[in-house]
Formats: structure tokens, sequence, C-alpha cells
């Protein structure tokens, strides 16, 4: 208790030294608002604590309706901004800023007074600036008395007889202030528009003393400024990037990260997304050479990374179907030749059968190889007869690759036996073909084709290639059931195939 009772009495003899000070004293917080003034400040501001406490110091001191007043008002705000952004004091040399005077009658008006100002910032126990201090010196007496008498006198000899040259070369240093903040609003504009996320950490905390857009985009524009790391982004405080950020304040030495990925929070209450991200942490140092914080900077690499992996599964299925492709060629010319003992009706065939795979390659380039829909393989393989005579008729169903190259070769087979010796042999002839899917939880297709007005069906004394195509296709690679029927009216084939089962040679 003894402790605290020292503590409490300590805090009251530096409010009341703060108080008794002659020198003007006030405190504002980082909005500007005023939290705190001395006796001195109230004395030559003509003002009390209950007309400024809470009040923003820009509405108590306007600007003035002086291009003069505007720019001394400019600058006072940018001395703040200052202090705030770059965390530590910065001086104004010369401010012009008029208060009220009380005259002789009671009567009050407004009077300009030169002052020297000195902005400190103030931090609390996390390290965040609480509170601006500000520190002025009247020096309108000293001004003034510059001005009048340079008018007679070379100016620069009468300020370093008057003030040892003080006015001069604190103007000089405020020029070289307005020049060095020129180039430093230069850097910030370029740092806030760099198209790569930057930010900048402070402290052992890694606390955001500032970032660009880009990073604001990159975490879902969350208010992160003053915040230490594990508070602004909680969700990436166990990925290993705290501990790699402790690493580079230990060390000073850079940390480089490739195509790292990181879970972020980019939406209120939304899921966690995850990034890919190419960054380095570069240490920053102070002027006694330590690391007192790190520059973050890097890019989201998230669909480059992704497109790299699409494209190793499109390689990989590519070299998959190439194999199938091939198995399934060299089927086809051992079945035709089986067929065909005469090279020229062999070629016909081979070419023919090979055509059809071909088209339903075509249909699946063009989705890249994610599928092809049933009409559009019904109609690749049966347009060469004429739309007239093949009615199709059912809803979209979507085919996967293997299941739409297998399909492609049965309605190719089928079309070329109509031509051949069912209903499109003859000019009366017509096939209709239609199908459903039944059982959504697990979807088949049910397909049905017909052969009608067509030459007396004569069922054939052998399997032929086309029959045992079919049948190898639906039991073997589609995993289904076919009925075929040589009925005396017009052929017709039924088929059942789920629509959600790997094919077997995948």
């Amino acid at each position: 208790m003894k402790d605290l009772a020292n503590t409490g009495d300590l805090a009251v003899d530096l409010a009341s030294a703060f108080d008794a000070s002659p020198n003007p004293y006030m405190l504002l917080t980082p909005e500007l608002n005023f939290a705190g003034m001395n006796a001195a400040y109230l004395a030559v501001t003509g003002m009390t604590r209950e007309a400024l406490l809470g009040r923003n110091l820009f509405e108590v001191f306007s600007a003035g309706p002086t291009e003069d007043g505007r720019e001394n008002a400019r600058q006072l705000r940018a001395s703040l901004e200052r202090v705030l952004s770059q965390d530590r004091r910065d001086h104004l040399a010369l401010i012009r800023y008029a208060i009220p005077s009380i005259r002789e009658d009671g009567t009050s008006e407004l009077e300009e007074r030169f002052w020297s100002a000195t902005h400190t910032p103030i931090h609390d126990r996390t390290g965040r600036i609480a509170y601006i201090l500000q520190h002025t010196t009247d020096i309108t007496e000293l001004e003034r008395l510059r001005r009048r008498v340079a008018e007679d006198a070379d100016r620069e000899a009468l300020d370093y007889i008057l003030s040892g040259n003080i006015l001069t070369r604190a103007e000089h240093v405020q020029e070289d202030n307005r020049r060095l903040q020129s180039e430093h609003n230069r850097l910030l504009e370029m740092f806030m528009q760099a198209p790569g996320f930057v930010a900048v950490l402070v402290g052992p905390e890694h606390v955001f003393q500032t970032h660009n857009a880009a990073y604001a985009q990159l975490i879902g524009r969350r208010d992160i400024t003053g915040l230490p790391l594990r508070d602004a982004l909680p969700e990436v405080a166990d990925q290993g990037f705290v501990d790699i950020l402790d690493t580079v304040r230990a060390t000073g030495e850079a940390y480089e990260g490739r195509a790292a990925p990181v879970k972020l929070q980019r939406t209120p209450d939304g899921p966690l997304e995850t990034l890919y991200l190419d960054f380095i942490y570069q240490p920053i140092r102070d002027q006694d050479g330590k690391v007192a914080g790190v520059f973050v900077q890097g890019h989201d690499v998230t669909d480059t990374v992704i497109a790299a992996e699409r494209q190793k599964l499109m390689i990989d299925e590519l070299n998959h179907r190439v194999k199938n492709t091939l198995a399934t060629v060299q089927s086809i010319a051992m079945q035709t030749a089986r067929s065909h003992t005469d090279p020229r009706t062999f070629a016909e065939s081979f070419q023919a059968r090979l055509m059809a795979l071909s088209h339903t390659h075509d249909l699946l380039t063009r989705s890249h190889w994610e599928g092809a829909d049933l009409r559009a393989i019904l109609e690749h393989e049966t347009e060469a007869h004429g739309p007239q005579r093949i009615s199709l008729n059912g809803a979209p169903v979507a085919l996967g690759p293997a299941a739409a190259l297998s399909l492609g070769m049965i309605f190719h087979e089928l079309a070329t036996n109509a031509a051949k010796y069912g209903a499109l042999s003859g000019p009366e002839g017509r096939v209709m073909v239609d199908w459903s899917v039944a059982d959504q939880l697990h979807p088949k297709l049910h397909l049905t084709w017909r052969e009608l007005d067509g030459p007396p069906v004569i069922e054939p004394t052998r399997r032929g290639f086309g029959s045992r195509l079919i049948e190898r296709n639906v039991r073997h690679d589609l995993g289904g059931e076919v009925k075929l029927d040589y009925a005396t009216a017009g052929f017709s084939a039924e088929f059942m195939v789920p629509l959600d089962r790997e094919m077997t040679n995948d």
C-alpha cells in the first residue's frame, strides 16, 4: 500500500507541476480533441477549461478567412499528423495564430500572435499514442521587433544581434521540414499505391504502424492501425507468422516466403479463406542500429498457385486420357480387323470409328475436359444422317469425360448400323432417342434408342464388332446394363447407366 500511496502522491505532484508551469502546455487526444491544459495555456489563449475540454482544436481556433490563416492551420495540422503517423516529436519554428484579446472597455478582439511550438507523442502502457503534448512559446514581441527594425537595417545582421540568429535559423529549419514533408508525402503516396501489399510493424508486439491499400484489401479492410498483430489478425497468430517476425527482430536477418499458405477471414464472421503469398520480412533499424520494427512487403499469388496446381492435374489427366485413348484405338483396330478381311473396308470402318472418337474429343476439349452434354454427343454422332430423321428427347445431362467417350463410341455404332441395315438405310426410316435421369441421390441414366419405319429386321446369326463394343462399354466401362432387341418392326436398345460411378479405366 505504501508503494501505491507513493505512486498516487507522485501523480498529484506531477499534475500540480504541470499546472503551475509558466510555459503553456496542452494535451490533445489522437482525434485532436482537448484532453487537458495548464493555467499558463489558459492565460495566453484567454479561454477556460470548460470551454476547451472535449472540443476539437480546429473547432475552437479556426483558420480564419485569410490565406495566411488557412496556411498556418495547415501547417499546424500537418505537424500533429506527423506525430501520429511517425510517432516522434515534431517542431514548428514559427506559426502565426490569432487569439482573443480583451480591450480596456471590456470587449474582445482577435490579436495576431506568433508562436514556436513543439508536439510530443505521449504513449500508454501498450505503446500506442494516447496523447499529443503541445508546448508553445509566444515569440510575438521578438518577431514584431525584428520586423520594425528590419526596415532600416540589414535583416540578417539584425537577426543575429537581436536573437543570436535564432529566428532565421528556425525559419531555415522550418523550410527544410516543409521540403522533407513534401518528399515524405510523395513517398507515402508511392507506398499507398504500390501494387503489392505493404505494412510496417513496430515494437515487440508487432504493432501495425501503417499499411497500404493492397494490404487492406488482402485482410478484408479491417481497422488495424495501432493494433498488435495478434489483436489485428487473430486468425494468423497460430500459423507461424508471429514466430517468424520474432526471429527477424531477434536476428536482424530478413525472411523470404514463397507461395506460403495463410488462412484469412476476409469478411466479418465469414469463413477462413486460404491464400498463397510471396512475401519478405525486412528488419527496420533505429539510429542506434537496433531492430525497431519489420517492413512487410509481398504479393498475393493465389491465382498463380491454383493455376499451377490445375495445370499439373490437367497434365496428369491428359497423360491418363492419352493412354486410355491409345488402348481404345488399339482395341478398335483389333476388333475391326477381325470383322473386315478386305483392307479397303477395314480402312473405311476404322477411320469412321476414329472420327467418332475425335468428335467426342472435340466436345471435351471445349470444356477443358471437364465433361460434355449428352445431347451434344448424340447430335455429333447422328448429324450426318439428317436432323429431321433423328428425334432427341430429354433434359440436359452432364457426363464426365470417360462416360462421354464411351457413349460417343456407342452412339456412333448405333447410327452406323442404322444407316447400313436399319431404319436409316431407307428413305422413310426414323430414329427416336429418349432419355431421363432417375434417383437423384444415386442418379441413373435411362436411355432408349428406337428405330421406326425401316426395313424388316433380321437378327444377326453372329455377334459383330458393333454389338460387342456396345455391350463391353456399357457393362465394363460404364458399369451399366444394356438390352438389344431385334424386333421385326424395328431395332431398339435400352440402357441403364449410373452417372455417379467412376470409370474402371480411370
